[in-house]
């Protein structure tokens, strides 16, 4: 008897192709809702981080941070600093109290909550990484900073904090649906995150015993590899990848239970 290897059915292949279908017009109407068709519209899904970012980095370079006393660039620091707070925090911020405004779109048979989600998940973070790669390239091509050292790095790191922001998007944008207070607790946590989340400093800058307290939460870990694949050996990275891979697993997991729970209760209402 010879084995055959599985071939996925026809109906779940349509099924895959109607969801995509369903997220596609999810974030076009997302798009047009926020930027409107005038203008350069859709543009602003990476102007709009652009000019953040460009404005810390002035911001920063006036200042003269950190970086400086360190040999880098206080520009270069700066953008593969707050490049990723905008990842995670627009991710995560744009996911809370994701389902009431929507939930008209929900009476279409094809639409699911969790396809909300995944809409604005992709919107932000596609913005925040089309920012990035614009001003790393726009900006080494002007010799205003450096090339990237090692870009394989880099998009390792940038995965790992984008598979971190989808994941909290997904547990606090279904916790959101139980109770507003989610959504009112996660400002004040997400400032709590900003000075452990590797943006301001690298790790190998911060005392050991506070250095091991950081590096227990994932963003620190996913920033300094971003950042050691830009700046190579001028910086001393500190990170676990596999134990981040855990966490994001985890939380992703969490998520996913949230939002399908949260499905259940919306179908109940």
């Amino acid at each position: 008897m010879t084995s055959r290897s599985h071939v996925p059915s026809p109906s779940f292949l349509r099924s895959l192709m109607i969801q995509a279908r369903v997220v596609r017009a999810l974030l076009m109407r997302e798009i047009i809702t926020r930027f409107g068709r005038h203008n350069i519209g859709f543009a602003w899904l990476f102007a709009e981080p652009m000019l953040f970012t460009i404005g810390i980095m002035l911001l920063w370079t006036l200042l003269k941070e950190s970086a400086g006393a360190h040999h880098i660039s206080i520009i270069a620091f700066a953008l593969t600093g707050y490049s990723t707070i905008l990842a995670w925090r627009n991710t995560i911020g744009r996911c809370t109290m994701a389902i009431e405004p929507n939930q008209t779109l929900l009476f279409h048979r094809n639409v699911r909550v969790i396809d909300l989600f995944i809409a604005r998940i992709i919107l932000e973070l596609s913005g925040a990484t089309l920012s990035m790669i614009i001003l790393v390239f726009g900006l080494s091509s002007l010799s205003i900073i450096d090339p990237p050292h090692n870009i394989f790095d880099m998009i390792i790191g940038w995965g790992m904090i984008a598979w971190y922001a989808a994941g909290m998007a997904l547990l606090i944008g279904g916790l959101t649906e139980f109770s507003e207070v989610v959504d009112r607790l996660w400002h004040p946590i997400a400032y709590f995150q900003l000075p452990i989340s590797g943006a301001f400093a690298m790790n190998d800058w911060l005392p050991e015993k506070f250095r091991n307290i950081v590096l227990l939460f994932p963003l620190p870990n996913c920033v300094d590899l971003f950042r050691y694949g830009y700046f190579g050996d001028a910086v001393k990275p500190h990170y676990d990848l596999g134990y981040v891979a855990v966490l994001n697993l985890l939380i992703t997991w969490g998520g996913l239970a949230v939002v399908a729970a949260a499905a259940k209760r919306v179908g109940n209402k």
